[in-house]
Parts: C-alpha cells; structure tokens; sequence
C-alpha cells in the first residue's frame, strides 16, 4: 500500500491527513491557531505559528497512521490563498506578521487604482478584480509601511510567497522557494494566459522581480523535505491553492463541471477547460490545479461562510461547539422572516464590496436565537448561489448539479436549501475533505502513486444526494428579499 501525505492549511487551523493510494484518509490531526485582529478590518497571522502547527499536525497524522516517513510517497501542500508573507533570504525570519486574505486594510489604495484607470489591465492580465483580497496590494503595502523592509527588499534581502511557498521554505530548511500556477494567479501580479510573472504588475505594486517565488506545475516533484522534520527526506509533489485542490478532489476534470467548498468562506468553481473565460458578472477567472494540461476556472469567492457560524459560537455565545447550529437551527420551522448577511469581511463576488458590513434584519419579538442561526446558515446558501446563478450567465451552460466539500457542507439542513435554492441537485462525496484529497491527488500523481486523472475520478464516491423540494417561485421569491437585506449592508464602512 503506498500512502501520501496531505498538508491542509488553513484559514483557522492547520491538517495533516493520510491517505492510501485508494484515495482513503488513513489518519488525521488538526490544529487552531491564533487569529490577530490589530484593527478593525485588519486581520494576521503569525507564520512561525502556522509552521508549528502544521508541522506538529505532520508528526501526529503519521503516528496515528502508525507510518514511518519513509514509506510515504510524497507530501501534497494545499493552502489558504491570497495571505501574504515576506520574510528575510537568509535566516527564514519573517519581516512581519502574515496579512491574511480577509483584511481590508488597502481598500483606499484599490479605490485609487480603480481611479487610475488600471481595472480593465490588471484584469485583463491576471483575470481578478481589484480589491483588497487579492495580495499585491498587500505586500506593496507591507514594503511600504514596515520600517526598512523596502530596502531590504530592493537590496535582494527578502523573499516573499504564499502560505503554500512559506511552507515549503521552512520544510525544505530553505533549500525551495516555489509556488504553483494556482497560488500564483491569485498575486494579481501573474499573467494567467502566459504563464509567468509580469513585469508591469510588478511596476504598478513596485514590487522587486527578485522577491518573487519561481513557478512551477501543480502536479511536480519540487524537492524533498529535510531530514530534521520528519524523520526522512519526503518528496513535496503537491502545490495547489485550497480551492483548486478541491476542484480537483472532487475529480471536477472536465470543462462544465463544478464545487462548492464550505469552509471559512465558500468558494465555487467551475472548470473552463483550457480557456479562461472573462467574466461580466463580478467573478474572477483563475488557474486550475495545472497537472500535465493546463486548465482554468471561474471562481466565485464568498468571504464569509463557516465563519458566520464560528462567530455564533465565539461573538454571540449561541452555541458551544460549531456542530450543534445544525440543531438550534432546526428548532424553528423557517427563519421567520430573519435575514443574516455576514459581511463581517466586506462582500466578495458578484459584489466586490469592501465597505460592506454584517447586518441582521426582519428581526421582531418572536425572532430567537433558532431563527438567527437558521439564518446564518441559509446566508451561507444564498450567497453561493448569486455565485453559481452569475457562472451560468458567464459560460453560458446550466449546471446539472452541484459537487460540494468543507465542513458546512456535513450540515443536512443547508445542504437541502442551497440545492432548494438552485433548483439542481447538490451531491456530498464519502470523502469531505477534498481539499485535502486533491493536494494529494496532484502529489501521488508526480510520483506514481496514480497513474492518470482518469484512475483519480474512478475514486470519487457520493455519499448523499439533496434533491429539490422548493418550488421555484418560493426559491425565487426568497432570493429577492436576500437581495433586499443585502442591499441594507452595502457601503456601511464609509460612513
């Protein structure tokens, strides 16, 4: 039997899980770490911590797994995206602390560029819309307002990367300073159609070329991890960012099909084969998993999904452990008019949005504490489904159902409205953790572990099937009023 290793990392808390080469998880182990909120709309992480975690994450998997390092095959890294770390080339210290994807501190400096006339060339370069989600504008902002670290960085000192590439920095002991096509599309400083870094992003963000990680396939044999990490030189043959893995866990291969991931945020993509479609309608085309051929997809990001629910357990204190929401939010029979957006990050696509915040609204004496939380998970469905309704506009094609993955998604109750909503079947493989599966997947097929994409897809299995119940009109009716308690949280921030 021959085992890979799965590196998740994520936005809340770092995984490591072994699969065998039926594409099984063998052991897992996870691990919370802080997150730093120095100011209202700003939002850290500490690299060094999510290093420990995930590595202690590694050992642990592999001693419930009973599994000496050396038999695994390779190691596949799959990463929270966009979050931004720079660090010194020499003594792999961090220059500062992680600036992660949900912080909206350079929302004024993407209003400027918007101004100046550059949405239509970034856009057209990288496939993304400018806003503060996308890390450019926070690495420009890093060099600029950390003390020094322009110098430094001019002077060749420092490095900079995504999670996927400061992870394989610190587990190579600095010998792989790397990222994939799927990592690198979400810099708004690579060129998506031809495959490299551009220098006219690099201009605009002034963003020294020697800082910048080299690009290689997501499906590739980057090096080894040192001995001194696990116990043996592991292959690292696995580089995708979360949502591309994904995409390709859920052996979404060809061109129309699509997956929802139910995590922190939620975010669907649809597979575009190998033309990246531009997007009228507010979403963002980006590099799939790039594993021999080269595929895009649409994507639709919402920022605030799974969160929505941390936050009833951490903000409110409605519910102890995330899993009970399920329950309280089956105590009522409908969500008795409470509508919930959860715009605590500003709202991603179709809106883009950054001044946005959460608001509750329809609330009267009857509404409590069931009716809020239904709420708050039927806000994670509506908001997938803007994203899906705008991806069929984009491509043109009517999804025949919809392929999901990610904690939310274990939740019975939201898993038959977003299919309820949508009008399409939504389908849960046996296998939730899909993010994970396809970093291994891309990982296992560099080494031979699996032979081809078509081996891979014979592995996925459905676990349950959600049919719609709602008539369309209720479903449409109840997108309405979503779109009216949405237009209530618009532009809140600016004040």
């Amino acid at each position: 039997m021959k085992y890979v290793l799965a590196l998740d990392q994520g936005t809340t808390s770092s995984r490591a899980i072994v699969f065998d080469e039926r594409g099984r998880p063998r052991a897992a182990a996870q691990k919370e770490f802080r997150q730093i909120f120095p100011r209202p709309g700003w939002v850290e992480h500490d690299p060094e911590e999510i290093f420990r975690s995930q590595l202690a994450c590694a050992r642990s998997a592999l001693r419930k797994a009973k599994l000496a390092p050396s038999r695994l095959a390779a190691i596949g890294i799959t990463n929270q995206r966009e979050t931004v770390v720079v660090w010194d080339r020499r003594t792999g210290k961090p220059a500062h602390r992680a600036i992660v994807w949900q912080d909206r501190r350079t929302a004024e400096r993407c209003e400027e560029l918007k101004k100046a006339g550059l949405a239509e060339t970034i856009r057209a370069k990288t496939g993304l819309v400018i806003d503060p989600y996308f890390s450019a504008t926070k690495l420009e902002w890093l060099l600029d307002n950390v003390s020094g670290l322009r110098a430094r960085a001019e002077r060749g000192e420092l490095v900079f990367g995504t999670i996927d590439t400061w992870l394989t920095w610190r587990l190579s002991a600095g010998a792989l300073h790397v990222t994939d096509p799927s990592n690198a599309s979400r810099t708004m400083l690579y060129d998506i159609h031809r495959g490299e870094w551009d220098d006219g992003l690099l201009g605009i963000f002034r963003v020294p070329r020697a800082m910048l990680p080299e690009v290689l396939p997501s499906s590739h044999i980057y090096g080894t991890t040192a001995k001194s990490m696990l116990g043996a030189e592991v292959p690292i043959a696995g580089i995708a960012g979360d949502q591309q893995a994904a995409l390709f866990g859920q052996a979404c291969h060809e061109a129309g099909m699509a997956k929802n991931t139910y995590g922190t945020g939620c975010f669907l993509l649809l597979n575009t084969g190998s033309e990246a479609i531009a997007s009228k309608s507010g979403l963002v085309a980006t590099c799939a998993a790039q594993a021999n051929i080269k595929q895009f997809a649409l994507e639709g990001s919402v920022f605030i999904g799974g969160a929505v629910v941390q936050w009833l357990r951490d903000g409110l204190r409605l519910i102890k452990k995330s899993v009970d929401v399920e329950k309280l939010a089956a105590s009522v029979r409908d969500s008795g008019g409470v509508y919930f957006v959860p715009a605590f990050a500003g709202l991603g696509a179709p809106y883009w949005d950054p001044y946005a915040r959460g608001a509750i609204v329809g609330l009267t004496r009857g509404s409590n504490a069931g009716h809020i939380a239904r709420a708050a998970l039927e806000s994670i469905g509506f908001q997938s489904a803007e994203l899906l309704h705008a991806m069929e506009r984009d491509s043109g094609v009517k999804s025949k159902e919809l392929r999901v993955d990610g904690g939310a998604a274990a939740d019975d109750l939201l898993m038959q409205f977003q299919s309820d909503l949508l009008g399409v079947p939504v389908v849960r493989p046996r296998v939730l953790e899909t993010t994970a599966l396809g970093a291994a997947y891309l990982a296992g097929l560099a080494t031979g572990v699996w032979a081809s994409r078509e081996e891979i897809a014979k592995q996925w299995k459905v676990a349950k099937r959600f049919e719609p119940r709602m008539k369309r009109e209720d479903a449409e009716r109840r997108m309405e009023e979503w779109k009216r308690a949405l237009e209530r949280a618009r532009d809140w921030g600016k004040g």
